[in-house]
């Protein structure tokens, strides 16, 4: 027999539009042959719709789709992930239907509680395996984090099935692919079970799932794998109940999946809240050059435009490189000078301040003459602001609320500065946008005469090496301090980080790509008295 992993976007609100995309995935895995079609997890209301679980208004028309949805499957089965409530509960499910008609329906038993997800404060937790045979072949089904508990895998062995079907709603990482095929791998070499793993594709606020499904044997080899972040229907051939080798997509470098990522991101963020089109700030610095080729390759050059809004201390071939950028990509272009307006500012305050001496008041308030003028270009024409600070940049606090932070979406929020240069080089190479005196420039803000980033920050790789030690990996001062890099400085970044707070929580989402973003999977107090130690 043949089953098909419905590998498709689905769109959190939305179940009327969610039951035709299955649908259509149902009609695809129909003409291929397929006896069975799987969706990811709760793809009949998008995932995660966190607090609209909480609304009877919201829970009615998933239990209308469902109906509407079982109501059209004949001639195939089909299992598909939807919230369910019953005996006064409310589970995280999945229903195997066929000839219009819920066959049968599992609720998933490992809810997870931790940084990215809350599901136990939306749903009970199932009990029971779930199992369905069909053509002669028993499956077990799990969902998401279910398969991370081996318990299911074996569960499911234990009752005679040979196949584990897992739906899933598993948001990307750069070390994500990686991790699921280790677990995966070890609960089929474990039980004894071949297990097909579906996966949601499409971005969510700052979640992006990539997709990337694949099918691995009993023994723990992968049979199948659909290639990342594409919507698509795969099929799999079952012989004696184990996957027939079949198709596998090549694997992606770091760089190339981080650039999907964040394409994919901020597609589905600009398109799904039906933005027109996008702003950005240029500088003629490697933030602002690559967030514009990323959006470019996300959305269209018809659809971004990019606004150059020199200084007194813009440098001239910051002006050039930009025009000589935005050219090559066929952008709208604009040039605002921030002087006149910064001058008077300047002249309004200069009684207030009294002669003080100029100091980063006066650097800040050129990059907030930058903030008001792009958002008046936003709510004039209805174009969603997209800034250009980096992870970096957002976790030592080198950057000005109101000025570069202001807009909606924070494309690299969560790339490490050494990243910006990687993909920029990795772009180039598909073909070169971005000139290479952008890249090769010493980094600078810009905002007073011969300024660089290093003048206030160490160096990138010592940086962003400090901070994901103690962001990502959640290691102490002193931990860090035995990796070799200097006391002072660590202490320095680590107070950085947390004096910084106060910003991050005012700056717009922005797409997850590392194990730990400061979005959801961060959560410290803005007011503490805790110091870090050894």
């Amino acid at each position: 027999m043949k089953i098909a992993i419905a590998q498709i976007r689905c769109t959190v609100g939305d179940p009327a539009g969610n039951t035709v995309s299955i649908l259509d995935a149902v009609n695809r895995a129909k003409n291929s042959g397929a006896s069975l079609v799987i969706t990811p997890e709760l793809a009949l209301t998008g995932y995660p719709p966190e607090d609209l679980l909480l609304r009877d208004d919201f829970r009615l028309p998933c239990e209308d789709a469902l109906a509407r949805l079982a109501g059209n499957i004949q001639g195939i089965a089909l299992l598909a992930g939807h919230p369910y409530a019953v005996g006064g509960k409310y589970y995280n499910a999945a229903s195997l239907i066929q000839d219009g008609m819920i066959v049968t329906t599992y609720y998933k038993r490992t809810l997870p509680d931790n940084n990215t997800f809350n599901e136990q404060h939306y749903f009970d937790a199932g009990s029971q395996p779930g199992i369905f045979d069909l053509e002669g072949v028993r499956f077990g089904i799990g969902i998401c984090a279910d398969i991370w508990n081996e318990q299911t895998a074996c569960d499911a062995k234990q009752a005679g099935a040979t196949v584990l079907l897992a739906l899933n709603a598993s948001p990307y990482h750069t070390e994500k692919q990686a991790t699921r095929y280790r677990i995966v791998a070890q609960q089929a070499v474990n039980a004894g079970i071949a297990i097909v793993y579906t996966n949601l594709v499409g971005g969510q606020d700052e979640l992006v799932f990539d997709g990337a499904s694949f099918a691995v044997n009993n023994q723990g080899h992968i049979t199948h794998q659909l290639p990342g972040f594409t919507e698509t229907v795969g099929v799999i051939e079952l012989q004696n109940g184990t996957p027939v080798p079949g198709t596998v997509a090549p694997p992606q470098t770091v760089e190339a999946s981080v650039w999907q990522a964040l394409c994919l991101g901020l597609k589905d963020y600009v398109t799904r809240n039906r933005f027109p089109g996008v702003l950005l700030g240029m500088s003629g610095g490697v933030d602002s050059a690559l967030t514009l080729a990323i959006a470019v390759d996300a959305l269209g050059a018809d659809k971004v435009w990019a606004v150059m809004m020199p200084s007194p201390y813009t440098a001239d071939i910051s002006l050039e490189d930009s025009r000589t950028m935005t050219t090559a990509l066929g952008v709208r272009y604009t040039e605002l000078p921030v002087t006149p307006v910064y001058n008077q500012l300047i002249d309004t305050l200069s009684g207030t301040f009294d002669s003080l001496p100029a100091d980063i008041t006066e650097e800040n308030l050129q990059a907030r003459v930058r903030g008001v003028l792009i958002m008046a270009l936003s709510n004039k024409f209805g174009a969603l602001v997209v800034t250009t600070g980096n992870k970096s940049e957002m976790a030592t606090g080198y950057c000005t609320l109101y000025g570069d932070m202001a807009g909606g979406f924070a494309l690299l929020k969560d790339v490490y500065k050494t990243l910006v240069y990687r993909l920029c080089y990795y772009r180039n190479s598909l073909g070169r946008v971005i000139p290479e005196r952008i890249i090769e420039r010493a980094p600078s803000a810009e905002l007073r005469p011969d300024q660089t980033d290093q003048d206030s920050l160490p160096p990138y790789e010592i940086l962003d090496a400090i901070i994901e030690a103690y962001v990502e990996n959640s290691l102490s001062v002193g931990q860090i301090i035995d990796r070799g890099y200097a006391e002072p400085m660590v202490r320095r970044v680590v107070h950085l980080i947390h004096s910084a707070e106060y910003k991050r929580r005012q700056s717009p989402v922005g797409p997850r790509i590392t194990r730990r973003s400061f979005g959801r999977d961060w959560r410290y107090p803005l007011t503490l008295k805790y110091q870090t130690g050894h």
